[in-house]
């Protein structure tokens, strides 16, 4: 199979599963808010920004560098270095998980009465603090697979997750509540553990016959390793060897876990910002709240919606590029980046079209507000920027650049915050929507320029 049919197939599979883990997600959300009601639900997106930053912290940038090493390494043919790589950074990533759980469970009460300014966050931290840990592990399986370019793992992964966890939320309601009175949110928050430990549970049981050519899941049979015994999975592990691809990895992964927890930061910051300077602009304090609610709630969703087609590629992306610059080949790097960008910005052309033809339309019909219409139409000129943009990072990472990701996307979002302080108290919250457009169109000119560098160097093959 080619690279392109690859990519492809792989992004076909993500995106399946995205869109039906978004469906299932759908109906959950109502099951929640019916089940627990709105303060309970708020409650519950109240400690989600704990988890971003804690994912991000132990475990986002080691999944991207495993993916991309990986996928560098076995093109050259060192798959045993590969598999070595791997449990270098699941051992870094789980050890750091474990050191965040514990820090989480020690700080509960300064966390939730200080930073979230809600002390009945406290029993909801100390259960949230065990998924660390689980996503850790299924999450730098999947980064492995990734790498390799096999998505059936991390596809199934994804749904057992989703399954079990609202399987398990529905079963401890039924078992513990009955109907008889009112339904603690710490359930749901019990559901995030079960569905993180069966999608770890899951990665952990299915890898080793995956490794060794024998998957359970319907696929191509893969070869056991020249370099491994032919019943051995995993190969041996010295101080030495980790210490080795602990220097390749940090190089790597710092850059990756720093952008994620910059973004985390600075979008809590925007977050926090808009309805005040709203009312700078002269909004009140409810009608300030209510229009942030629509932007976040109805039109952004809607925009980004499509964005799980540009994002299943742009996971396939990275270790294709990644393999291609092992290759040192020129073209098809060249061939590949263009086919897969153009093909990000027409989808976004087609959505930004639609949009703009319906946009009234879906914010009238879907969220009963002619706001969140009028937001739609503005924001719908970021789309061939916005879906481009994921891609476009990917490219960058693949290439080992993780340093430029990090910037590029700094960059992007301080045009953004400065929208929000500057822009917004003067033309209120389109100023805002200018900031978007700006800070996409400045994150894409600023990464076709990183990218053109940085292929530069990379020869061209005779064949």
């Amino acid at each position: 199979m080619s690279r392109k049919q690859t990519i492809i197939r792989g992004t076909i599979i993500l995106t399946i599963t995205g869109f039906l883990s978004r469906f299932m997600g759908f109906f959950y959300r109502i099951f929640l808010s019916r089940t627990f009601g709105e303060e309970g639900v708020g409650l519950y997106q109240l400690i989600f920004p704990v988890y971003a930053l804690c994912y991000s912290l132990t475990t986002a940038g080691i999944e991207t560098a495993i993916s991309r090493t990986v996928a560098r390494k076995v093109s050259l043919g060192k798959e045993r270095e590969a598999r070595e790589f791997l449990l270098t950074g699941l051992s870094l990533s789980f050890f750091l998980a474990c050191i965040c759980m514990v820090a989480m469970q020690k700080n509960t009460a300064f966390i939730a009465a200080t930073i979230l300014g809600d002390e009945r966050c406290i029993p909801l931290l100390t259960i949230l603090s065990y998924t660390v840990p689980c996503s850790a592990i299924h999450s730098c399986i999947c980064g492995y697979c990734y790498g390799l370019k096999q998505t059936s793992i991390p596809a199934a992964a994804q749904l057992v997750e989703q399954t079990t966890r609202i399987a398990g939320v529905w079963l401890l309601y039924r078992l513990l509540i009955q109907d008889q009175g009112n339904a603690p949110i710490t359930i749901a928050v019990c559901g995030l553990v079960i569905g993180e430990f069966f999608s770890a549970l899951y990665t952990t049981s299915i890898l080793p016959g995956f490794l060794k050519g024998r998957s359970v899941l319907r696929g191509p049979r893969r070869r056991a390793s020249p370099d491994l015994p032919a019943k051995r999975a995993f190969p041996s592990m010295t101080a030495g060897i980790f210490c080795r691809n602990l220097k390749e990895l940090l190089p790597l992964s710092v850059p990756l876990t720093a952008n994620r927890v910059l973004i985390n930061l600075l979008q809590s910051i925007e977050a926090i910002s808009i309805p005040g300077r709203l009312q700078r602009f002269g909004l009140g304090t409810s009608e300030a709240l209510s229009l942030y609610g629509v932007l976040n709630g109805m039109a952004l969703p809607c925009i980004l919606f499509p964005s799980a087609v540009t994002s299943s590629i742009s996971i396939m992306l990275m270790p294709t590029v990644a393999e291609i610059q092992a290759a040192d080949d020129r073209h098809e790097m060249l061939d590949i980046i263009k086919k897969v960008t153009g093909a990000c910005f027409t989808l976004g052309l087609f959505c930004c079209l639609i949009f703009l033809l319906f946009g009234s339309w879906i914010g009238v019909t879907l969220f009963g507000s002619r706001t969140a219409g009028k937001f739609i139409l503005t924001l719908a000129w970021i789309c061939p920027f916005l879906y481009t943009n994921s891609a476009l990072s990917s490219i960058i990472n693949g290439l080992g650049k993780t340093s430029s990701t990090l910037f590029v996307n700094t960059f992007s979002l301080l045009i953004r915050i400065a929208g929000v302080f500057y822009a917004i108290p003067r033309f209120g919250i389109q100023g805002y929507l200018w900031g978007l457009l700006v800070s996409q169109l400045a994150a894409t000119l600023l990464s076709v320029w990183i990218i053109c560098l940085n292929t530069r160097n990379i020869k061209k093959c005779t064949s």
